[in-house]
This record gives structure tokens, C-alpha cells and sequence, in this order.
């Protein structure tokens, strides 16, 4: 099951300020331009973790990130 779908507006939500990405990518908005299927999920077990989220940001670099990393914005 996907939390999101192509065209959503998103926030990115990085809380733990340890993560390489947080100074960079935490609260950041932007839309998902495309979904990708991977096996993560079967690695860990957990559906959500199935797929990437492409997300074109407001200043136009995309980011792939997984759906706990990401709010409705």
C-alpha cells in the first residue's frame, strides 16, 4: 500500500538531525513525479518499504526518498 501517488504535494520530514540528509532536505517541499518499485519491501518485510517516491523539489532537484521521510504537505 502506497501512502502516496504521482502528483501529490509533499514535505519532507527528516526529524532525526543526525541523518545525512536532514540539514539538506529537512522541510523541504515539493511534488512526486514518480514512483519506483524495488525490493526493498522483501528485504524488510514491511510493504511501505517497496517503493522510492521521486520528488521534484520547489527549486527543481529531485530527490528519492521512502514514505517515512515524507508528509503531505
Amino acid at each position: 500500500m502506497r501512502r502516496f501517488d504521482t502528483g501529490d504535494s509533499v514535505r519532507i520530514d527528516i526529524p532525526d538531525e543526525t541523518d545525512p540528509d536532514h540539514d539538506r532536505l529537512h522541510g523541504r517541499r515539493g511534488t512526486v513525479v514518480e514512483i519506483i518499485s524495488d525490493d526493498a519491501g522483501a528485504v524488510t518485510d514491511d510493504e511501505r518499504e517497496g517503493y522510492l517516491f521521486r520528488v521534484e523539489l520547489e527549486d527543481a532537484e529531485t530527490v528519492d526518498v521512502r514514505w517515512r521521510d515524507l508528509r503531505p504537505a
